[in-house]
């Protein structure tokens, strides 16, 4: 290391790597440091060009403060990057494509639905748009694990570090807590990035990540359109039907967006760092190879098999996102009749919902999560079934309340629970007939049967005992009197 004495005012000397670490964060980079000295002191190779590969990515996960164990500012400043690649803005015409087939949409579906139409003007975004108004959502749903995966990290590396290591470190110590949160948002910004360039709207992947937007991503729907050999205006309008029927549902059902978020964040809270993965990787991570901590991140290795409860938990979860994508499915390819290739675009989509793309498979590991709708055909069925028996009305009618949602057994018999529905229905309506007759005078009819001032019928009509035990009152003439 360069021999320049400190410039401390109280020439109160530092900790060699506090100092080096207080420098390099401070934004002054390698400047002024001998490489060689550099990984000498710190016990690092000396290859100058991987001690500058390195340090390129420590600076950049530490180099901004965090208020909270996960470096959101970070994962924000990923995802634009991971999006920023061959994405050209929207152009005023793509604006008006997209308004058009939103607004054909909406007209088209009014038929095929009891909910309203919401009145929410289409958007048509670029991937980094994307990114700025979904992230939000992104950190709700990533923040319970996140924050897991941040503790255990850096409580690993801290008690693996070698003891003349840690007496090296003195005041650094608290930059190096912020090393996992940092990896994970870095991580989790390359994924929502990736995904960016796959999603073709605001509910791509069965939840609303924008609050009340109703959008779709022209480049995507492009390259999505390519090698179907469908003219891009049919798959336009196909996808503006999903989109738009997305928007109702969550708008005209309040409580859903909650409910499935609600879901998701539970979930997440039940996940548990596998901590002996953690000690394994920090007791062999090569401090040259700062990729191996992100690829352990992007493999899933810190996710644990999941526990008896939390595949409970799953399976409601993905009951739920199927029968928003089955009921979107359903009224979607009744609305889109008139289309060509309706039938073709809504085989396509059901294939791709049920696999997702290499983007989505990356997030799932990340926080041991995907959010697929692995029972969608079955949904769409059971939607359909409703509407046969039911009427439209009576199918979206479902939606009133969580409580009366089919559950993962009724999609394995539709026609059953139709049945059930039915059944309770009939017998919901007894009980409010019976209420009625008891409210609209049943109560007084009850009130002439029965007794009155102390007054009891014998079973034969004739007046018995009254309350206080003595003889009721008696006499053909209603007089009465003690004889």
């Amino acid at each position: 290391m360069s021999s320049t004495p400190s410039n401390n005012d109280d020439e109160t000397p530092k900790d060699p790597l506090q100092e080096m670490l207080a420098n390099l964060m401070g934004g002054q980079g390698m400047e002024g440091f001998d490489p060689a000295e550099l990984a000498k002191a710190a016990g690092l190779p000396s290859d100058p060009n991987a001690l500058a590969q390195m340090f390129s990515q420590v600076q950049a996960m530490m180099n901004s403060s965090s208020d909270t164990p996960v470096n959101w500012d970070l994962a924000h400043d990923a995802a634009r990057k991971a999006a920023a690649g061959d994405d050209p803005s929207v152009t005023p015409h793509q604006q008006r494509e997209v308004d058009e087939a939103l607004r054909l949409a909406e007209m088209w579906l009014d038929p095929f639905t009891d909910l309203a139409a919401t009145a929410i003007i289409g958007r048509a975004w670029s991937r980094a748009e994307w990114v700025e108004e979904t992230l939000g959502t992104w950190k709700r749903l990533t923040e319970p694990v996140a924050n897991s995966i941040a503790f255990a990290i850096s409580t690993a590396m801290n008690d693996h570090l070698p003891e003349e290591m840690k007496s090296m470190m003195g005041g650094a110590a608290s930059m190096m807590q912020n090393m996992g949160g940092a990896l994970f948002g870095l991580q989790l910004g390359q994924a929502v990035g990736a995904l960016s360039k796959e999603v073709l709207g605001s509910t791509d992947i069965g939840i609303p990540l924008a609050d009340l937007q109703m959008a779709l991503l022209p480049s995507n729907i492009k390259e999505f359109g390519e090698g179907l050999e469908i003219p891009e205006q049919e798959i336009r309008l196909f996808l503006a039907l999903r989109e738009a029927a997305h928007a109702r549902l969550f708008v005209q059902v309040p409580w859903l967006r909650g409910h499935l978020l609600g879901a998701i964040e539970s979930y997440a809270r039940g996940i548990h760092i596998d901590m002996s993965r953690i000690e394994d990787l920090a007791q062999n991570l090569d401090p040259s190879n700062p990729e191996a901590m992100q690829a352990a991140l992007s493999e899933g290795v810190f996710m644990p098999a999941r526990t008896p409860e939390q595949d409970a938990a799953l399976a409601k979860l993905e009951t739920a996102l199927a029968l928003v994508e089955g009921w979107v499915d359903e009224v979607t390819f009744a609305a889109a009749a008139n289309l060509p290739a309706a039938a073709a675009l809504r085989e396509t989509v059901r294939r791709r919902r049920a696999t997702g793309g290499p983007a989505e498979h990356a997030f799932g590991s990340l926080v041991g999560l995907e959010l697929r709708p692995r029972r969608l055909r079955e949904a769409a069925a059971l939607w359909a079934s409703l509407k046969d028996l039911r009427g439209i009305a009576g199918r979206d009618a479902i939606w009133a309340h969580p409580d009366l949602l089919p559950t993962s057994a009724d999609l394995d018999d539709a026609a059953g629970f139709s049945a059930r529905r039915s059944a309770e229905d009939a017998s919901e309506l007894d009980v409010d007939a019976a209420l009625a007759k008891l409210l609209d005078g049943g109560f007084e009819d009850f009130q002439t049967d029965s007794t009155t001032d102390g007054e009891a019928k014998t079973n034969d009509g004739e007046p018995g005992p009254g309350a206080d035990g003595t003889e009721g009152t008696g006499g053909t003439d209603g007089a009465g009197g003690k004889d």
